[in-house]
């Protein structure tokens, strides 16, 4: 008999709710502020379930910190896609055993994905005694409750529901960022891919209804949130068991015309559900970005057949050309599994055809991991390790090569500057060119969301005091700005103009030394060599009159992170 989802009753919510007030009266009463550290692993929708966490915990008279240490309550949610992920979980899972011998009084809760499955919940239960509490998503709304029992009973709890999936609407939400939002508009997922867990731990499809996502769309807006990205294991699915005649290109053209100043996302799509329709939409409203995450996973027909993806190499490449002919600046990102069980070297050699006819801007690449409970994990696999990593290595190239080659199409496009300003200064920074302007919402966005959308960041010096808090980001990133190197300047309109003219200055260090960056990969040899030349020009037009002998003792170029490459002094001096 097939289960069903169901939709969590408004009654059961009010209940949680209630339990939450519950909660925080007890901590009033103990006479301090819990705090609670929140660990997210795996994809976008592990990170809108941690909001919906955060949002509980919140409810409950919780501070929310950055840190497990000295957090009286832990949750960590999990990943399962993949192996190195659940490896992750279980070495920072068995470390906190010394967190809570400092903290005693210490709950540890796990849930996500990993918790879905059976093997993993039992290992939990035996090897990591000091964990309080498990719950799967399938329980996400419960956990108040699940808090509330621990706290009363320091007694251990595995809520581990193997139903289909729910739907839970009102869970209050913590967001990450100010400026964007995760928005779930369905849960589970009903393609069984041979290799992949997700329908086993997140139950099948359900899709919440579009009056309850257009309200919450709706309220982000009104706050101010400028960056909406739509959310499900297959968005392409959207709509299908609601019968209301409403699919997930309906939705997004429903959202696009929305009035307010944002964007609107989505991730992620299966190909087997993507029409020419949803493509349509994208490139009739201005507001949805022009970016489309369509993974292929294989160029082969036999493997794709293996895979259970329900489509084949030609339909794919369809979709791709549509995309492309009817937005030629369509930005188009994958997913790719190199190395699936009994793929040979001509299944493989097809894969990188099909990266090279459809010329990805990026691919999310991946090693096959086999996953207990599915069919793939069953599969016989001769190809050694060996074997795969070389293919791996292989195309990895082939796309860093693609990559680098589209990217030389932005060299010689105006240099993207962030100035960050007092208001009353934003109008002359907007003026001289800057394309991002703001002041403490634009230091937010890069400390919440690691936003770095920008070349180039100007300020004031009545504005380093807020800016430096960005050192740790900004600086590994050559991105801090420095009085000596002229983005911090009085004179924002003139930094600005002489920023987007190219300009860039050099200093020596306490040793008389010169680190001086010429540009990015991107450039091409020419370019590099270019720069190379015009900065050794620069150099030498200093040189004293009264210096003598060799100007130049030595010349290294080097990669950020590669190995130098002397040059011969006598040659540039």
């Amino acid at each position: 008999m097939e289960r069903k989802p169901v939709v969590i009753p408004q009654e059961a919510l009010e209940k949680e709710a209630a339990v939450c007030e519950q909660i925080k009266a007890l901590w009033a009463s103990r006479g301090r502020t819990p705090r609670a550290f929140v660990d997210t692993y795996g994809c976008q929708q592990n990170e809108a379930d941690s909001e919906r966490i955060r949002g509980m915990l919140r409810a409950s008279g919780y501070e929310i910190v950055d840190t497990e240490e000295g957090a009286d309550c832990i949750v960590i949610n999990t990943c399962a896609i993949r192996e190195h992920a659940e490896t992750r979980v279980y070495g920072n899972v068995g470390a906190l055993v010394h967190t809570k011998a400092r903290h005693p009084e210490q709950k540890i809760f796990l849930c996500g994905c990993m918790m879905g499955q059976p093997q993993v919940v039992e290992r939990i239960k035996n090897s990591y005694r000091h964990v309080d509490g498990v719950f799967n998503p399938h329980e996400l709304w419960r956990f108040p409750e699940l808090l509330q029992s621990v706290l009363r009973t320091n007694k251990r709890i595995f809520a581990v529901d193997d139903s289909a999936g729910n739907i839970a609407e009102g869970i209050p939400v913590v967001r990450s960022s100010d400026l964007k939002a995760w928005v779930s508009i369905m849960y589970g997922c009903n393609n069984f891919c041979s290799y992949c867990i997700v329908p086993y731990v997140r139950g099948r499809e359900r899709s919440r209804r579009p009056e309850e996502i257009l309200e919450e769309v709706k309220g982000l807006i009104a706050a101010g949130y400028k960056d909406i990205t739509l959310l499900g294991q297959n968005v392409n699915s959207y709509g299908k068991d609601l019968g209301l005649g409403v699919d997930f290109a309906d939705l997004m053209a429903e959202i696009a015309q929305l009035p307010g100043d944002f964007w609107l996302r989505f991730m992620t799509s299966h190909p087997k559900d993507a029409s020419k329709k949803l493509f349509d939409t994208i490139a009739k409203y201005p507001k949805i970005a022009k970016q489309f995450h369509l993974p292929f996973q294989s160029g082969n027909d036999r493997v794709l057949k293996a895979m259970n993806r329900h489509y084949n190499r030609e339909e794919y490449l369809k979709l791709a050309h549509y995309g492309r002919q009817i937005m030629p600046e369509l930005v188009l990102t994958s997913d790719v599994i190199v190395g699936f069980p009994g793929e040979t070297e001509e299944e493989f050699e097809d894969t990188i055809s099909l990266i090279e006819d459809v010329r990805y801007d990026a691919l999310f690449t991946f090693i096959f991991s086999p996953r207990a409970g599915t069919p793939a994990a069953k599969m016989d696999d001769p190809t050694p390790k060996e074997e795969k990593n070389r293919r791996f290595d292989r195309l990895c190239a082939v796309q860093n090569r693609i990559s680098l080659e589209i990217h030389q199409g932005y060299v010689g496009k105006t240099v993207r500057v962030l100035a960050i300003c007092k208001p009353e200064k934003e109008d002359e920074a907007r003026a001289a060119g800057a394309e991002f302007v703001g002041g403490n919402d634009m230091i937010q966005k890069i400390q919440s969301e690691g936003w770095m959308d920008f070349d180039v960041l100007i300020t004031t010096p009545d504005m380093m005091g807020m800016v430096g808090r960005l050192g740790k980001i900004l600086g590994p990133r050559g991105l801090m700005p420095n009085p000596k190197a002229g983005t911090v300047a009085p004179d924002i309109a003139r930094a600005i103009t002489e920023a987007k003219a190219g300009k860039i200055e050099y200093r020596l260090d306490k040793t008389n030394i010169i680190h001086c960056p010429i540009g990015k990969i991107s450039f091409g040899t020419e370019k590099l060599t270019e720069n190379f030349n015009t900065l050794l020009e620069a150099i030498n037009k200093a040189k004293p009159a009264a210096a003598k002998g060799q100007y130049i003792r030595s010349c290294v170029v080097a990669a950020t992170m590669g190995p130098g490459v002397k040059i011969n002094p006598n040659k540039v001096g």
